[in-house]
């Protein structure tokens, strides 16, 4: 790790806090504040991510080590890290909150690669900070396991994200009240290493404008360009030309985002601003959740339980509400609010755009007419009706015969007979237009099928298999995190031996803690 070479422009260049420590505080006219993390008993490796070490030009040698966990736990330092909180605010629920800030995540800094990429290391559970308010800054293990996996299950998927270096676990518990049912208990506690070329979020935009601190405002998007989009920063554009070339790149960015995922079955679970990255990536894995059975309305959170604001088919609509905050925080350095409303309506046509191409790759069509969208929404009905498993039925799509295309072939992605017996005629009047649609496409059998089979997943991060592993690591055994991990790395393969990864949802998942709604007690 000492190859590990650090360059901290954001504290560098920006202002902080003029207190240190962790001492809960409001924190104005300052964009960080510099925080050491806060030691742990006994730091042990319970995962990593061979790929992201790679990534970081962290040697294998040095991975399976007591200095290591010592450094990702937050008990060390290597030379370069100037540990560090952002301050920002954001929207929950669709209320303004005020200050937030990292209360529980502490960066240690931007490191430089071999290939001049610029990766910021960020642990998460490592101690209180000044925007810890009344928490402990602690995260416990099944949270961690959680973010862990899925950070590089989505890469691996193709949809852009943070991603996740190592988890540690710590020797120590944490309490926690994971139902909010009024039965807190002592959990192992874990500390994981967030890594992204920016933790930067619409809510750090946000909370400037809110105070009217209009200079920072300014000098956090100019160094945000600056550093996180160097093809606008040295393009021809200036003044608000730039800035609306910048937000609309962002609108760009976070349409492609959501796009990939509807397209894999993910519902994020809590799409505040302050959870939205302005580079576009999936951050913050809190209780998110997987289509099982295709349900519209499917929302993980226990928060969102009522309103289900965040549910999977509104996070398409909430991103564009999170960039309508975005865009008024940003109003202040606009004098036209036209090119504003103009990046707005550019997420619109993005999303619309990248929505098309996942229905022709997900039917297998060289190309998507109208006729299609409502082919694909008609389908939609019929997997909600029926209860069908999404990832399953796409998944045998792909190997319907184009000539004879019955419901039998597509395997068993029904959770209720009755329901199944009940929509067989309706999926078999559609599997004819299906079909039919197929003849008059210009796609090959072979070529159908590979567009489906790049675009369709065979494995993803169903919540009873991270629940099975999480159980497993709070009795100390790590090998279901590292097993998973494994079947996550090649989603869209056929990987024989490991069917037991791609199987409908169990019944005894249903209800089970973990495996259907989730809270944000972690």
């Amino acid at each position: 790790m000492n190859n590990l070479r650090f360059d901290n422009t954001f504290i560098r260049e920006l202002p902080g806090d003029s207190e240190t420590g962790s001492r809960q505080r409001q924190v104005h006219c300052a964009l960080f504040s510099h925080v050491n993390p806060t030691p742990v008993a006994a730091p042990r490796l319970a995962a990593h991510s061979a790929e992201v070490a790679t990534l970081l030009g962290i040697a294998t040698e040095s991975i399976d080590t007591t200095h290591f966990a010592q450094v990702f736990a937050g008990n060390t330092s290597v030379e370069g890290m100037q540990p560090y909180a952002a301050n920002y605010g954001g929207h929950q629920f669709g209320h303004w909150a005020g200050q937030l800030g990292d209360g529980r995540a502490i960066s240690l800094g931007e490191t430089i690669n071999a290939a001049g990429e610029r990766w910021e290391l960020q642990l998460k559970g490592a101690g209180q900070t000044p925007y810890s308010r009344s928490a402990d800054g602690r995260a416990v293990l099944r949270s961690s396991v959680r973010e862990f996996l899925c950070s590089e299950a989505m890469h691996h998927l193709g949809v852009p994200t943070t991603r996740a270096l190592s988890l540690v676990a710590t020797g120590e518990t944490v309490v926690r009240d994971m139902l909010y049912d009024g039965n807190p208990r002592a959990e192992p506690g874990a500390v994981i290493c967030r890594v992204a070329p920016s933790f930067i979020r619409f809510g750090n935009f946000e909370l400037p404008a809110s105070r009217g601190e209009v200079p920072l405002l300014e000098q956090l998007v100019d160094f945000t360009i600056r550093r996180d989009f160097p093809t606008l920063a040295t393009s021809d554009h200036k003044g608000e030309a730039l800035y609306a070339a910048w937000f609309t790149e962002v609108c760009e960015r976070t349409a492609e985002m959501i796009a990939h995922w509807m397209r894999v079955g993910f519902v994020h679970g809590v799409m505040n601003t302050d959870n939205m990255s302005i580079l576009g990536l999936t951050i913050d894995y809190g209780p998110y959740g997987w289509i099982d059975d295709y349900d519209p309305d499917r929302t993980p959170n226990t928060t969102d339980a009522q309103g289900r604001r965040y549910a999977f088919s509104r996070q398409a609509e909430i991103a564009y509400w999170n960039l309508s905050q975005l865009a008024r925080a940003l109003s202040p350095l606009f004098d036209d609010h036209d090119a504003l409303h103009a990046g707005l309506e550019r997420y619109i046509d993005t999303y619309t755009a990248a929505d098309r191409r996942n229905i022709a790759a997900k039917l297998g069509l060289g190309e998507c007419r109208d006729s299609d969208v409502k082919l694909m929404a008609d389908l939609h009905r019929l997997l909600h009706t029926a209860e069908v498993d999404m990832t399953l039925f796409f998944c045998g799509l792909a190997d319907v015969d184009s000539t004879a295309a019955r419901l039998t072939v597509l395997g068993d992605v029904f959770y209720d007979k009755q329901k199944q017996q009940d929509a067989s005629p309706a999926f078999n009047d559609w599997l004819a237009r299906y079909t039919a649609r197929l003849s008059t496409d210009l796609l090959s059998a072979t070529e159908r099928r590979a567009l489906m089979q790049a675009a369709n997943p065979r494995y993803v991060l169903r919540n009873y298999l991270t629940q099975q592993a999480i159980e497993r690591a709070e009795q100390g055994d790590d090998s279901g995190i590292h097993e998973l991990l494994d079947v996550l790395r090649r989603p869209y393969d056929d990987q024989p031996g490991r069917e037991a990864y791609a199987q409908r949802r169990p019944d005894w998942a249903r209800n089970h803690v973990g495996c259907s709604m989730l809270s944000c007690s972690s």
